[in-house]
């Protein structure tokens, strides 16, 4: 049924769901990937998506930026509307030159500073993880493809503009353990693994620490585009 944050009837959505942050990204995923493709939920203009890929019923919703906002969605998704698995797909910035502009990460693990899990439900460690299921998955779909997808921690910070306390970004790399930073993998991990669902994580590096390259904001939501086909082939798959 539907929700403060999503008036989608609840039938609305597919077993597996993309899920970016960005509302434009979902909306372009739809309109470039998906047949059929039907605009499920407009509340907060957190566009929410389902149609066919390759025949195959697929959603796309977007979480909005940062924990608190993903956990909401991905903790809806999972609980009123019969989602079994969610892969994000966002943007990252990279600390080590092994990971440049656009390269797609999967995240084997999130290590977070956040009091998400612990307010949640006690959780105490400062890393989650990812469904096995949903990487052992997307990492042979990217096989298959010839799709250079790296395996890696993630940071998953819940501030953008911060005073570091002094850390340099490679200091918080070998602290963290992450060779990227983004906002909101820790707690969709957490609240998957709370909720016996599966969650995933890919990311395209949009902005580098090392090279102090970056990506315009249009081409944030345009230039992903193998990590949304690996996401949405990897999602077939699982069907």
């Amino acid at each position: 049924m539907p929700t403060p944050h999503n008036n989608a009837p609840k039938d609305a959505y597919a077993k597996t769901v993309l899920m970016p942050g960005d509302p434009l990204r979902a909306k372009y995923v739809a309109d470039n990937f998906l047949s059929d493709a039907r605009l499920v939920n407009t509340v907060r203009n957190c566009f929410g998506y389902t149609g066919l890929y390759k025949g195959v019923p697929v959603s796309v919703q977007a979480s909005g930026m940062g924990m608190p906002s993903i956990g909401i969605y991905s903790y809806e998704l999972y609980t009123e509307y019969g989602v079994e698995n969610i892969i994000r797909i966002g943007s990252a910035g990279s600390y080590t030159p092994r990971l440049d502009i656009l390269d797609v990460v999967v995240a084997d693990s999130a290590y977070s500073d956040s009091s998400f899990a612990i307010t949640h439900s006690g959780y105490k460690d400062k890393v989650n993880y990812p469904s096995k299921t949903l990487n052992d998955a997307i990492l042979a779909k990217a096989s298959d493809l010839g799709i250079n997808a790296k395996l890696c921690r993630v940071h998953s910070s819940d501030i953008f503009y911060t005073d570091t306390n002094g850390e340099t970004f490679d200091q918080i790399a070998k602290r963290t353990g992450g060779e990227c930073v983004e906002m909101e993998s820790f707690a969709l991990f957490h609240t998957a693994n709370y909720l016996q669902k599966h969650a995933a994580c890919l990311l395209t590096i949009s902005d580098s620490f090392v090279s102090e390259k970056k990506l315009p904001a249009e081409d944030r939501q345009k230039s992903f585009r193998t990590m949304m086909q690996l996401a949405l082939e990897t999602a077939i798959a699982l069907h």
